[in-house]
């Protein structure tokens, strides 16, 4: 039983980790880009690429090995319509995710090339719009995993 524990305490710190990373690195690349200081915009936006290396990666791939042991130890079924529906989820953040990271990366380098410009190029604010509009239904999707991993509305077995 003692396993269990250590594995449900690190799937839950590790589900802090991406829904607090997630939203603290918005919020602070957010507020950055909204200013006229390209210099806070460039050291945010690299910032948040570390932060998302340092804490998000390695927190999702976490997530996914004790959430899969935690199911084999629970007895919960993997064909499961729960199961299915945390999974279908899971995927959806990484599929809007992975666009996340080569914007953060391209901001990063747009915001970098206008300090010496003195003038934040045009593309930065429109790959914001996306990188805000990939952002938003990952995050709500992490909710609703929250949701259903607390409440577990629907069959597990």
């Amino acid at each position: 039983m003692e396993y269990y524990l250590v594995l449900k305490m690190i799937h839950i710190l590790s589900a802090m980790v991406v829904a607090g990373t997630g939203m603290g690195i918005a919020f602070f690349m957010f507020m950055a880009s909204r200013t006229s200081n390209i210099a806070a915009i460039a050291i945010t936006a690299r910032h948040v690429v570390l932060a998302d290396w340092l804490f998000t990666a390695p927190a999702v791939a976490s997530q996914f090995v004790t959430g899969v042991l935690l199911m084999q130890i629970l007895g919960y079924s993997f064909s499961s319509t729960w199961f299915h529906s945390v999974i279908a989820l899971f995927l959806f953040i990484g599929i809007c995710w992975l666009p996340v990271v080569v914007i953060q990366y391209r901001l990063k380098s747009l915001s970098e090339k206008s300090l010496t410009s003195g003038q934040l190029s045009p593309d930065f604010r429109k790959l914001m719009r996306r990188w805000v509009a990939l952002g938003i239904p990952a995050f709500a999707s992490i909710l609703i995993i929250f949701w259903l991993m607390v409440f577990k509305p629907l069959s597990v077995i």
